[in-house]
């Protein structure tokens, strides 16, 4: 399982740009769920108009993640009319898809837990004081922990601990995530026009597929061949 984290951002860009993110946005998300591939909102800041979007981060969990990026990190192209400005020439919009490296790690391992046995407390008569059964795991980066006494068993308290005590250091990773990339500047101001990796077309933003264009490759074999013959 691999974790990565993503921002889709219009930059610079006018409000065209931040109605092009709020759309791929949908996108994206719509072909993590084809490829089941999970995924949590960090952060999201809304552009000026209603519905648009001018940056958002995303943490993806799945398996694979790096091919999956591989149709998407870049710059992403929309051909078409500004639907706030209706006379506007201008008929391509472009944003940025970036992986952000942050410095809070999105995961913990078992060697980084601290386990103490302790007696339970409560219902379940004299047995339960005389049995060291209740577990307390301390995640030793955060200083987070939990206390576990579901069961009489030590060893089915433990399980119980370390999940419970993972996603608690999750969420206060994600707390911590999302703090960061609001605290600070857009990391990506200027995105750059031209070599889009993707290419959308008017209002229903219908993916353009590019045509392959063999002609420089059949040049290159040919020059190629001359030069064996000569």
């Amino acid at each position: 399982m691999e974790t990565k984290v993503i921002q889709i951002s219009a930059g610079k860009g006018p409000e065209e740009c931040a109605f092009v993110v709020a759309k791929v946005l949908k996108i994206f998300l719509k072909e993590l769920q084809q490829n089941n591939i999970e995924y949590a909102m960090l952060h999201k800041e809304n552009g000026l108009q209603n519905g648009t979007v001018q940056s958002v981060s995303i943490q993806l969990d799945g398996h694979q993640l790096a091919s999956f990026l591989n149709n998407w990190l870049g710059t992403i192209q929309w051909i078409g009319k500004s639907t706030f400005r209706k006379y506007h020439q201008r008929k391509n919009w472009f944003i940025g898809c970036f992986e952000i490296d942050l410095a809070t790690s999105l995961e913990i391992k078992e060697n980084e837990i601290q386990f103490q046995a302790i007696r339970s407390s409560g219902a379940g008569g004299q047995h339960v004081n005389k049995v060291s059964s209740a577990i307390r795991a301390k995640h030793l980066k955060t200083g987070l922990q939990v206390l576990v006494m579901d069961s009489r068993s030590q060893h089915q308290n433990k399980k119980i601990a370390i999940k419970r005590l993972q996603e608690k250091v999750l969420n206060f990773n994600r707390e911590q995530t999302s703090k960061q990339l609001e605290n600070q500047c857009m990391n990506h101001q200027v995105v750059e026009r031209g070599n889009p990796v993707r290419v959308f077309t008017g209002n229903d933003f219908k993916q353009k597929k590019k045509v392959k264009s063999f002609k420089k490759k059949r040049n290159e074999l040919k020059n190629d061949l001359k030069k064996q013959l000569e």
